[in-house]
């Protein structure tokens, strides 16, 4: 990856993942945090999207609050908020034109993260939020809004520095799953979600199924996912035995992407065929998952069960 300001990296691209498709056909509404204005207007960029775009503009620029403009609409599915992105970045420094970084837009370094203020400083959500994917975004942002958590200046930028910000928006999914809710099926694990979408599971006291079982629990009317397809999710895995947690990406505030030919084979089998904005319940027996192989926590021989939101993907 070519030079990414650290500071600015280590709040806005915490993981670097292949990004997935976007998702819902009836997707939610979308307020915009930022518009344009005088500021975002003098800067002129040259290189449409997917290209290595350079900016010029007036030095030093004054912002006082975050100005965004598109230059390129996609017509793709809106960045949300919670959800997935996928983006190549540039940045400059808005008082002295320096540049301060760039992906090298070939889709090596591509960057994805959430729009959520545990990944993302508020200048970069107000960048994204509710542009199409396939869009180009210009945006300045202003230094109240390049601040860290404890309300610090972050990295060695100024306190009255803004930054200048190119973004192509590769790629978006959704926050949780959004569709019907269905019913539960007898006998297997009750799930029971927070207000976020977070599943909780409760394991029966009987003994696991032998075979693969699985249940739609919301479905969605996205896209299907396909066998082999990367796909955006957000899980959490359960012992059976004993209903212990053995990983959530929702503890990691930050939904996984990953092709399906790299997880075991109950979890590709549970979502294929199934469709974009789904919540899957899937029991998988040990030979469908990690055998007699102690894997982590995970004891040899254990039947794993996984609560599935299906965020986004591609073929």
């Amino acid at each position: 990856m070519r030079r990414i300001v650290a500071a600015v990296a280590g709040l806005a691209l915490v993981i670097g993942l292949v990004g997935c498709s976007s998702a819902n056909s009836s997707a939610p509404e979308c307020t915009p945090l930022a518009s344009s204005g005088s500021v975002v207007d003098s800067v002129k960029v040259e290189g449409g999207f997917g290209e290595i775009p350079t900016a010029t503009f007036p030095t030093p620029l004054k912002a006082t609050k975050t100005e965004r403009k598109i230059l390129v609409e996609g017509d793709g599915a809106p960045a949300l908020p919670g959800g997935a992105v996928a983006v190549d970045f540039t940045l400059y420094n808005g008082e002295t034109g320096e540049l301060i970084g760039q992906t090298s837009y070939d889709g090596s370094d591509l960057q994805t993260t959430t729009l959520s203020e545990n990944t993302l400083v508020s200048g970069l959500i107000a960048t994204l939020q509710c542009a199409k994917a396939g869009s180009q975004i210009v945006s300045v942002i202003a230094p109240t809004d390049l601040l860290d958590p404890n309300g610090n200046t972050i990295g060695d930028l100024g306190e009255k520095t803004p930054i200048v910000v190119i973004a192509d928006l590769v790629s978006t999914s959704l926050a949780r799953a959004t569709g019907k809710s269905q019913p539960s099926p007898d006998g297997m694990p009750t799930v029971v979600l927070d207000a976020n979408g977070v599943p909780g599971i409760t394991v029966p006291k009987t003994a696991p199924p032998t075979k693969l079982e699985t249940a739609v629990l919301i479905k969605g009317d996205g896209p299907v996912v396909s066998a082999g397809a990367s796909v955006t999710v957000h899980y959490t895995g359960v012992l059976w035995s004993d209903g212990t947690v053995f990983d959530s990406s929702w503890s990691r505030n930050t939904p996984a992407t990953f092709s399906l030919n790299g997880v075991v084979p109950g979890f590709a089998q549970a979502i294929e065929g199934q469709t974009v904005g789904s919540q899957i319940l899937a029991v998988i027996p040990p030979e469908l998952a990690y055998g007699e192989q102690e894997n982590g926590t995970i004891p040899p021989g254990s039947t794993l069960v996984f609560v599935i939101d299906i965020l986004g993907t591609t073929k």
